[in-house]
């Protein structure tokens, strides 16, 4: 075969969903690791759905995603234009030759009629009424401004057979197959049309979709059959579920890129995570970079059974990848979480310190630092920790002293201040932790938090971590 030639064809309806970002990085990865060329179309043949600012979205996407095409909208190449609606004209006239060739007729059925064809378990089957129309009666309905379409005239009878790189080899009943639209009333082609001609006039010869065409691509076959085309070469991948039952699905609202991004997920996290979504390497190695990707992907390595999307997994590799970051880089990307009320005055490389290592999202960080901003009336059993051997009776002797302690603490910041506890804890005969613990404890009212008692201190400052102090002390000897 000549150079691989891999697509992605996205219909500009919303914002990009995970479903379709996985066909854009495996389309992508098969074509790199094959050294061929992988290129972007949009298909906006359905006016109806169009949403104004989509195309843009999904351009921005790829490339912030590093899914670089070679040919595209807004790169060009030298089988555009790479937008469907721009082709309109040439779809019309390989639908009339196929009508020449006995594959397609036209069809002037009203809606009227076609509701009124049995109902076979939620589906009416056109029963080609028009099939048998005579040229001149075509002509002359069409000379009079009826509407039509034209439809694909399949076989009824016997079977279709092809070979899928992932499923082997798919028969389906002809019988199964029904005469599909290919041009529409409005002279619009349908997706199952265009995308058929548009991968031939390109070049295609690997089409990588969802399992969900894996029964449908017969239709496509005899299109290529009757136009004398070589088939492309067919890779379908497994559905991405919400649960056993449930697919991932744009229409009822599921995760999109722009949705995991804007919860704090990091691009890097969420491509690593959507390879895995029906894919795992040979080593079943799970955080890998873009570049090892790149390199491990095999087409041996697709699933045929379903994938869960798991946020909870997708959290954790996020947070393996928010621990990795450059420190600056970190300080920089939590910024925007950073500058809100209560938090926007807080030294931001303190915070950025405190919660790196203890972040699986970034959204999560006004949440987790929310302690800072006000310490309310708690439950003070909450100092009661076996494994410190700390209880509250221990915190109503060991507080003051703390708090005796941190008076006298001159340069204020986290080692000082964890060498004034050491030292307490010293001078008082206990283990480190038994401070410790009630010092935390006392500064943020949790029994659960980011940092140490130091570490919290210093970023509180002197005035604050004092005043709370006494009011834990208060608190306790109620």
């Amino acid at each position: 075969m000549s150079e691989i030639r891999t697509r992605f064809a996205p219909s500009p309806t919303g914002y990009m969903h995970i479903g379709g970002l996985r066909t854009a990085l495996y389309s992508f990865l098969y074509a790199k690791k094959m050294g061929g060329k992988f290129i972007l179309r949009i298909e906006d043949t359905d006016q109806k759905r169009f949403v104004e600012g989509a195309t843009e979205v999904i351009l921005s996407t790829l490339k912030e995603t590093g899914l670089i095409y070679d040919e595209g909208p807004d790169v060009g190449g030298d089988f555009g234009p790479y937008i469907q609606s721009q082709r309109k004209n040439e779809y019309l006239e390989y639908a009339k030759l196929l009508v020449e060739k006995g594959h397609a007729y036209y069809c002037f059925c009203t809606e009227e009629r076609l509701q009124s064809l049995p109902d076979v378990n939620g589906a009416r089957r056109y029963d080609k009424h028009c099939l048998s129309l005579s040229k001149e009666e075509i002509e002359q309905r069409i000379a009079n401004g009826e509407k039509y379409v034209i439809r694909q005239n399949m076989p009824t009878t016997g079977n279709s057979t092809y070979h899928d790189m992932v499923y082997g080899d798919i028969t389906v009943e002809n019988s199964e197959l029904e005469d599909q639209i290919l041009i529409k009333s409005d002279g619009m082609p349908t997706y199952n049309f265009a995308n058929v001609i548009d991968d031939h006039l390109m070049g295609i010869n690997c089409v990588m979709r969802g399992i969900e065409y894996l029964s449908s691509t017969p239709k496509y076959n005899y299109l290529y059959d009757a136009f004398g085309w070589e088939r492309p070469i067919y890779i379908h991948m497994p559905p991405i579920m919400k649960d056993a039952q449930h697919k991932l699905s744009k229409r009822n609202g599921d995760a999109s890129y722009e949705d995991l991004i804007k919860k704090g997920f990091l691009k890097d996290a969420i491509v690593n995570y959507i390879a895995l979504l029906g894919w795992s390497p040979k080593d079943d190695s799970e955080k890998m970079s873009f570049e090892e990707l790149q390199q491990k992907f095999s087409l041996e390595g697709i699933n045929k059974s379903p994938s869960i999307f798991d946020p909870v997994k997708l959290a954790w590799l996020n947070s393996l990848y928010i621990k990795e970051m450059d420190f600056d880089a970190f300080c920089q990307y939590a910024k925007p979480w950073l500058d809100v009320e209560g938090l926007k005055n807080f030294d931001q490389k303190l915070l950025c310190k405190l919660i790196q290592s203890r972040l699986e999202t970034f959204a999560e960080i006004p949440q987790k630092l929310d302690f800072l901003t006000k310490l309310e009336a708690y439950d003070t059993a909450i100092f009661v920790n076996q494994k410190q051997k700390a209880d509250e009776q221990s915190a109503k002797e060991l507080l003051p002293k703390i708090k005796e302690t941190f008076a006298k603490v001159e340069q204020w910041n986290n080692q000082s201040l964890f060498e004034a506890l050491t030292k307490l804890s010293e001078t008082e005969q206990v283990k480190k932790g038994k401070v410790l613990w009630p010092a935390r404890v006392a500064l943020t009212g949790l029994e659960a938090n980011p940092g140490g008692a130091s570490e919290i201190a210093e970023i509180l400052g002197k005035e604050e971590t004092l005043r709370r102090l006494d009011f834990s002390i208060a608190n306790l000897n109620k």
